[in-house]
């Protein structure tokens, strides 16, 4: 991946080969955006912006043909990666990421409705067999709000897809600008990303209220998490890199969120909601002094 990185900052050239390149093949969207994030972070948008508008072209031309995901993705981790750029600041990203998935939300549920609305009929026709004994017991109004909730939410499920995408390609993007430029910046960047409490709150209160807000906005719930979960990981890898566990955790919390997504994915939202107020990796630094290092250093 390194190499890649290299050959994106050779030129103008190349990293317009890959950016409209990645953006053109089916399911490389991903690549584009991390390669157009890349740019931006080093060049900066004045000098970026000639090549990144080349690639929404081949952007323009997946949603007409009813793939929006390229462009929502391209233009999601490019508006994250200026942000970065400007603040420094992986709070605010992922604050900025759940106002992007809402983004997302709206156009995939105005371009997606019909399908979206025939899975939540399918589904509302299996409840009573996923919630034996409980569906029987609600009201006719309760199982009423509970169907109207499942459209939206599947629609949030969606949305919280492509903002975590932008959120790695963004990742990626940051990766390969220390690698290049300040090896091992990113990972003490990472490793010290940790939401404050008032802002672990927020994204809680989101996750809980948000389905009481009326229908549409239950799509808060599955956006509001994936900033969550990417600080609990962030948490695994610094106590990690403290020796506080051992590298298996790392590999098994990956592994297990594959394969029992519905199980890990709540324990890391716990987790994360933990760290906020306690704090276990400033609790267990050795050293003192040691703060975040940005992508450049």
């Amino acid at each position: 991946m390194r190499a890649l990185a290299e050959f994106i900052m050779r030129g103008r050239m190349q990293a317009t080969l890959v950016v409209v390149g990645s953006a053109a093949l089916p399911l490389l969207f991903w690549l584009s955006a991390a390669a157009g994030s890349l740019v931006l972070l080093r060049r900066g948008m004045s000098d970026a912006l000639g090549i990144l508008a080349w690639a929404l072209l081949p952007a323009i031309a997946w949603w007409y043909f009813g793939e929006p995901r390229t462009l929502l993705v391209l233009l999601g981790a490019l508006g994250l990666a200026l942000l970065l750029r400007a603040s420094m600041s992986w709070n605010r990203v992922l604050l900025c990421s759940v106002a992007l998935g809402l983004v997302y939300g709206l156009i995939l549920g105005a371009v997606f409705r019909e399908p979206i609305e025939a899975m939540a009929s399918e589904l509302s026709k299996l409840l009573p067999q996923m919630f034996d004994g409980v569906h029987q017991q609600m009201s006719v109004d309760e199982r009423a709000r509970m169907e109207s909730l499942i459209a939206p939410v599947l629609t949030g499920l969606l949305a919280a897809l492509l903002q975590t995408v932008s959120l790695l390609s963004l990742i990626l993007g940051r990766y390969w600008q220390a690698a290049l430029y300040n090896p091992g910046g990113f990972g003490h960047e990472f490793r010290a990303l940790r939401l404050p409490p008032s802002l672990a709150m927020l994204l809680l209160v989101g996750m809980l209220l948000g389905p009481n807000l009326g229908p549409q906005m239950a799509m808060l719930t599955p956006l509001c998490s994936v900033p969550l979960v990417f600080a609990a990981i962030a948490l695994l890898h610094g106590l990690v890199a403290q020796g506080r566990l051992a590298k298996f955790w790392l590999v098994g919390m990956y592994i297990t969120l594959l394969i029992f997504m519905q199980l890990t994915y709540p324990l890391l939202v716990v987790l994360a909601m933990v760290d906020s107020l306690f704090d276990f990796r400033g609790r267990f630094e050795r050293k003192n002094g040691s703060g975040p290092a940005n992508g450049e250093g």
